[in-house]
């Protein structure tokens, strides 16, 4: 029996090697001070790491709860204090609870690492679950791991995104399941980590209206589904009523400034008053809309609406979005991405090509990391 479960969970725990490993990877350079490595210089050591947006924002977040007069007298402050309402609370709780082993960079880097092995933990049981074999998924996890090169990123610096995207796994699979208090109470944590997660309470309601449609009919199980993941937008209400107390703002966070970048009409990212695009090199969108649309439409086209219908929807509003880094925004949708492309990704010819991404992946993660940086004046506050 224990060689039954070793065997069961050995592709699994290989995974979590490999994501361990490679985050370890992309730290070393910066903990090294390697002057210069292929052209980059990583003398300014983790400080670099640690300055990475949003981390610092978060971080500040978790040491004052949003107290604009504690964040104004204790810290290097990057915009308006009215700016830390846009970074909602679970992440900084995390940081809060770590904060009391490790100084506080560290433990927002533990806390974004720890979010990460759970994300993989979770993505990992979703893939078995959608029919994938554990070889197979081992294998897109370790595509997940160089490609999108974004998620290189953001896995290794102080960000939400893999507690946000494994929230919203565990809430698909409850939903699927017909699980809809746990769906919502999933959904729920999601929500407390990033705005976003209303899309997939959006998402639940185009399914069960097309449910309805599609039967003519509405039926208790629809009104049962709706109401379990009411509690997603009931979060909203609760953070609101925490900025009240807080801030004294129960809309704090629409009052949080230039932050909320859906503008109409689509595709405003390519007009040239947008403040937060910047330049006019953005190919790069097309190709990203292109393979994140492909690989949902695969997921649609092999009967799997209710997790094509919520990439529809995430994938649908980043093209409202107007801002240089949508690669970030639509990450959420990647775990999605690949499942719609898991036949391509287990030919040999991508196998090959992946190889050959891997290191120019990790010089875009590293040149990244080393330029969009917060400009701290004293870390002491941070500590």
């Amino acid at each position: 029996m224990i060689e039954v479960r070793m065997v069961k969970y050995k592709p699994l725990f290989l995974l979590i090697s490999a994501v361990l490993g490679s985050t370890l990877v992309l730290w070393m350079p910066f903990f090294l001070r390697i002057p210069d490595l292929w052209g980059l210089d990583f003398s300014g050591g983790m400080m670099k790491v640690w300055a990475n947006f949003d981390g610092p924002n978060y971080l500040t977040v978790a040491r004052t709860w949003y107290d604009k007069t504690a964040i104004a007298r204790n810290f290097s402050v990057v915009g308006p204090l009215e700016y830390y309402p846009a970074h909602w609370p679970f992440y900084p709780l995390v940081i809060f609870l770590t904060d009391f082993l490790f100084s506080g960079p560290n433990a927002m880097l533990l806390s974004s690492l720890l979010g990460v092995v759970f994300f993989y933990f979770v993505f990992f049981k979703f893939l078995v679950r959608e029919g994938l074999t554990e070889s197979q998924a081992l294998l897109l996890g370790l595509v997940s791991l160089v490609l999108p090169a974004r998620w290189l990123i953001v896995r290794g610096v102080g960000s939400p995104e893999a507690w946000f995207m494994g929230f919203i796994l565990l809430s698909l699979m409850a939903f699927a399941d017909k699980k809809y208090w746990l769906a919502g109470l999933w959904g729920a944590l999601a929500q407390l980590t990033k705005s976003p997660a209303i899309l997939l309470f959006g998402s639940y309601f185009v399914y069960e209206s097309w449910k309805m449609l599609m039967a003519k009919k509405i039926d208790k199980e629809n009104i049962k589904a709706l109401i379990g993941v009411s509690l997603i937008p009931l979060t909203v209400l609760g953070v609101f009523a925490f900025y009240y107390l807080r801030t004294g703002d129960f809309l704090a966070y629409f009052h949080s400034g230039d932050n909320i970048h859906l503008i109409w009409p689509p595709f405003s990212t390519f007009g040239k008053s947008v403040s937060w695009v910047g330049d006019f090199w953005l190919e790069e969108f097309i190709w990203m809309w292109l393979i994140y649309g492909l690989g949902i439409m695969k997921l649609a086209k092999r009967g799997k609406k209710l997790l094509a219908i919520f990439g529809g929807v995430f994938f649908t509003a980043t093209l409202f979005v107007a801002h240089r880094d949508i690669a970030r925004y639509i990450l959420p949708v990647m775990p999605l991405a690949l499942l719609g492309w898991k036949e391509t990704i287990q030919k040999k010819e991508f196998k090959i090509m992946l190889a050959v991404l891997l290191v120019p992946s990790l010089l875009f993660a590293w040149n990244f990391m080393l330029n969009n940086t917060a400009p701290i004046a004293d870390w002491a506050p941070y500590l």
